[in-house]
């Protein structure tokens, strides 16, 4: 189960940085999300590939990740339709020991944050940071599944 609250970046923290992660991501199917990723971490100097699926939803969604070897990755990246998604995810540990987690997509199309939570209840209580812009957690439309079908319709259209 994945609790999470998301929020629109305006700009990145100044915090110290626990960790930088490169992603690369793309969907095989948005409704439910099945999507496959790239992980690079730089800080811990690790890589791993993961087939994810999560559910709909909004503060709580289901979430299934499961290891991938780098050919399955290639493998099933080679059916997607559109380029993957790139982001630049900086994690920040919070003084109330949750993880921060703020991704730049694509070269800057976007940026946002997200907060992870071990309750639903942690996280309707948790008081957003000043340095947050508006929060996104219910607002259907901000999915990275919605940033998938729309850029990949422009690219469809071209």
């Amino acid at each position: 189960m994945e609790i999470e609250r998301k929020f629109k970046l305006a700009a990145f923290p100044d915090f110290p940085e626990e960790s930088f992660i490169e992603q690369w991501q793309g969907y095989l199917a948005v409704d439910p999300e099945v999507r496959i990723r790239r992980e690079v971490n730089h800080t811990q100097g690790w890589e791993r590939f993961v087939l994810c699926i999560k559910s709909v939803g909004d503060l709580v969604r289901h979430e299934v990740e499961t290891p991938l070897e780098q050919t399955q990755y290639e493998e099933l990246a080679s059916m997607l339709a559109y380029p993957l998604i790139h982001k630049e995810l900086h994690a920040y540990r919070l003084e109330d020991g949750y993880l921060l987690e703020c991704s730049r997509v694509d070269d800057g199309a976007f940026s946002y944050a997200e907060v992870e939570f071990p309750t639903e209840e942690a996280a309707n209580a948790w008081q957003p940071l000043d340095c947050l812009g508006k929060e996104m957690t219910y607002e259907s439309g901000f999915r990275m599944r919605t940033y998938w079908s729309n850029r990949s319709l422009a690219e469809k259209i071209k």
